[in-house]
């Protein structure tokens, strides 16, 4: 009762080849490969070209909220909604 016998599993095998077929198990086993091999090919190979382009750029600015994006770090920008509080506080 605490596990499935040979043939339980050679039911569902059979309903698997039933529902998708032979050629797609296949192609899916043989996609799954690859994948396995292209894995293990990359985590062999000691230097990453896509690891050595993000280590020579320097990291950016992070500019702090209410600055809004391309106004450089050191001047401040005033917002659409300080602007119109200016025109009413002026009169």
């Amino acid at each position: 009762m605490g596990s499935f016998s040979i043939w339980h599993w050679m039911v569902v095998l059979l309903v698997v080849l039933l529902l998708f077929g032979g050629g797609k198990v296949s192609g899916l086993m043989g996609d799954f490969a690859k994948g396995i091999k292209t894995f293990k090919k990359n985590m062999a190979e000691e230097d990453d070209a896509s690891m050595e382009a993000s280590a020579e750029k320097p990291a950016g600015t992070i500019s702090g909220p209410g600055t809004p994006v391309g106004t450089p770090t050191g001047t401040t920008a005033t917002s659409p909604a300080s602007k119109t509080h200016e025109a009413t506080t002026a009169h």
